[in-house]
């Protein structure tokens, strides 16, 4: 599931901020993928981002949704980059 890495395990009498964003790093592992997948990825307006100055975020929703979406359509984002991991339906 995609969401943010809470590793934290100490007891804290405040309740605890959600997660709205992740760095690239934490995206592309809760996606599963490479950095520079993401990045092209993102370089190419495929993955949803936020761009704020120098950071780029990923709100963890609209991945989520994108994921969603994704899975849906039975079409990964790897098939717009050239091919890669396509499948092919037709039999011959």
């Amino acid at each position: 599931m995609i969401g943010c890495d809470q590793t934290n395990t100490t007891i804290k009498a405040e309740p605890e901020t959600p997660c709205l964003a992740m760095r690239p790093r934490e995206a592309a592992k809760a996606l599963g993928i490479s950095e520079r997948l993401l990045w092209e990825w993102t370089d190419r307006g495929v993955v949803p981002h936020v761009r704020m100055g120098k950071a780029i975020l990923y709100p963890v929703d609209s991945l989520r949704a994108w994921l969603l979406r994704q899975a849906l359509e039975k079409t990964p984002p790897a098939d717009e980059a050239g091919g890669r991991g396509a499948s092919n339906d037709k039999e011959s």
